[in-house]
């Protein structure tokens, strides 16, 4: 019910923001390469799109800065983040969906099985997530108080061995990318064994 009538409008409302979003990067760009006359009408239309951009620009403007690219990037690299997160979290939203539609599904027609599938699924997709935000975090320094160290307390006995096992790549850990695909695999089988 959830993933045909709502998550359509929700999906339209994220890609449209996006796309505006997009559109004030873009233009901010084009102004950084331009550069007019900062006391022209132009002028003053670009310093306000840097202004209204600044706090989404400046992490990547950082980044970039300590590898000596050009900062003037810095918006391409900010929506490539955007589009990455934008996918992850309708991702998130539509599989949230799927669970609750399954479990209302499940109790409405007293079928445990179906019940048992989806609370499995839906701690699989959790546990998802959880690796999901400690790849990203582990580019940021937390304490082990936060809910980041949550998150890597509860990921630790899945990714631990996993990673003593498949060393690092560069500067790039794969073990989380191995783990993801295996409880995929598992949400797949659960879905053949409970639900269909």
């Amino acid at each position: 019910m959830l993933v045909t009538l709502v998550y359509p409008w929700i999906n339209l409302v994220v890609w449209t923001a996006f796309l505006v979003f997009l559109t004030i990067l873009l233009v901010r760009l084009i102004y950084s390469y331009a550069d007019p006359n900062p006391f022209g009408r132009i002028g003053r239309f670009g310093y306000q799109i840097r202004k209204l951009t600044e706090r989404w620009v400046y992490p990547s403007a950082r980044f970039l800065a300590n590898f000596r690219i050009d900062t003037r990037l810095a918006p391409i690299l900010t929506i490539l983040i955007a589009l990455v997160l934008t996918y992850v979290a309708l991702q998130i939203i539509g599989n949230t969906f799927f669970i609750i539609d399954g479990l209302t599904f499940g109790v409405a027609t007293g079928n445990p099985r179906v019940v048992i599938g989806f609370i499995l699924y839906g701690l699989l997709s959790v546990l998802v997530l959880f690796i999901f935000i400690r790849f990203i975090s582990s580019w940021f320094v937390f304490t082990r108080r936060t809910f980041l160290g949550f998150v890597k307390r509860v990921t630790d006995p899945i990714m631990l061995p996993v990673q003593r096992l498949i060393p690092t790549v560069g500067m790039f850990d794969i073990s989380a990318l191995i783990v993801l695909l295996v409880i995929g695999f598992l949400q797949a089988i659960i879905l053949n064994l409970f639900v269909r």
